[in-house]
């Protein structure tokens, strides 16, 4: 089956955050890290019947949903999960906040990746957690934990250690050794880990693959709160839905800790996309997957061309990490907004040169961004 990724929607009278943001006539939003494609037909379809049923009262989570998730998860990762591992949640965000305050107490400390999505950041801000950042290292046009000095970065009050992989915003696929190295660290220092993957369908690279920190060992799983969502992959974020799997009771009871109580449960909407997306979705999502890798290599090719940008590998995620430092300017974002193009700026993730740019879109949109960005680095 076919599936249309080229066709532009112009997203009027949908509260798009990323497109209500700014004059559309004056500005290309390639930011928020939300697509501009239609879900999966599959997801359409199954929403559409829902809605037609006409009765939207409380729900609960369907109850074969964790023994769907655990086969989902067997299939995509050869990742054997037991059911009652899972805990179903309304965002993986909800559980970034949520394992900081429960994993830690006030006087303890913990290890975020540099540069990081900003949830990881501002949940240690919020929780009132001091944190420690791990500077990450580009080898080989990777962006790589710097396992050799992790040592340097710890000390008796580091409880809890966060991770995003595929990383985000620089997109590297973790190894299985890379992660081993990580992950056995941890263990080692009688941390615990709260891994976010929700990117993990989302693998671009053709000799890479997606590998749940906590299938490396039951050590590590032990230690580990996995956090993941297929709303990224399939697009449908504004439903949210989330799942966090923990082989420790422990993590279990804490990931759930105002959960239906000051945190709200998914809405009945989220369930169905999700089913749908399990049950039919693996067809659009290679498509998916198809075109994306198009629109990287069409990145790949402008900005090496181009002396002042540089960037890394793009193996996971729709997101390209632009190093703009050879720009000498003091605010790349707003050098191309100012150009007519909204990326995320790098200071969002602890790297002022830098941006973000979101490759999610049709070609079209894409090849105009990349025309602008060009020009803005020739004035």
């Amino acid at each position: 089956m076919a599936f249309d990724f080229d066709t532009v929607h112009h997203q009027q009278e949908t509260d798009s955050i990323r497109w209500d943001r700014f004059d559309r006539k004056k500005v290309l939003p390639l930011s928020v890290a939300d697509m501009d494609f239609k879900s999966p037909p599959c997801v359409i379809e199954a929403l559409s019947l829902r809605v037609q049923q006409g009765i939207y009262g409380y729900t609960h989570s369907p109850s074969q949903m964790p023994a769907m998730i655990a086969g989902y998860l067997l299939e995509q990762y050869a990742w054997q999960v037991d059911p009652d591992w899972i805990v179903i949640l309304p965002s993986v965000t909800s559980g970034l906040y949520t394992a900081v305050e429960q994993l830690t107490r006030h006087d303890e400390n913990v290890l975020i990746p540099k540069p990081a999505y900003q949830h990881l950041r501002l949940a240690c801000m919020r929780a009132n957690r001091q944190f420690q950042e791990i500077s990450l290292e580009l080898k080989d046009r990777r962006w790589v934990l710097p396992n050799h000095q992790l040592s340097t970065l710890v000390n008796k009050k580091t409880r809890l250690a966060l991770l995003t992989n595929p990383q985000n915003p620089g997109s590297t696929v973790l190894t299985r050794s890379e992660l081993k190295e990580f992950g056995d660290f941890c263990v080692e220092h009688n941390m615990w880990i709260c891994s976010d993957e929700i990117h993990a369908g989302l693998v671009l690279a053709d000799d890479k693959k997606h590998i749940p920190l906590a299938s490396i060992s039951k050590e590590i799983s032990e230690k580990t709160l996995t956090l993941m969502s297929l709303n990224k992959t399939f697009n449908f974020s504004g439903t949210g839905l989330a799942w966090a799997v923990a082989e420790n009771p422990d993590l279990r009871q804490a990931i759930q800790v105002g959960l239906h109580q000051t945190i709200t449960a998914p809405s009945l909407f989220a369930y169905t996309a999700t089913v749908a997306a399990i049950e039919d979705g693996e067809p659009w999502r290679q498509a998916l997957i198809a075109y994306l890798r198009t629109n990287r290599d069409l990145i790949y090719s402008k900005i090496n061309n181009i002396e002042e940008l540089s960037i890394g590998n793009m193996e996971g995620s729709y997101l390209a990490w632009i190093d703009c430092t050879q720009l000498n300017h003091p605010n790349p974002y707003q050098l191309f907004l100012d150009a007519g193009l909204a990326t995320s700026p790098g200071s969002q993730f602890g790297k002022d040169q830098f941006v973000r740019l979101n490759f999610a879109t049709q070609q079209s949109r894409l090849i105009q961004a990349l025309r602008i960005i060009e020009m803005a680095c020739l004035r």
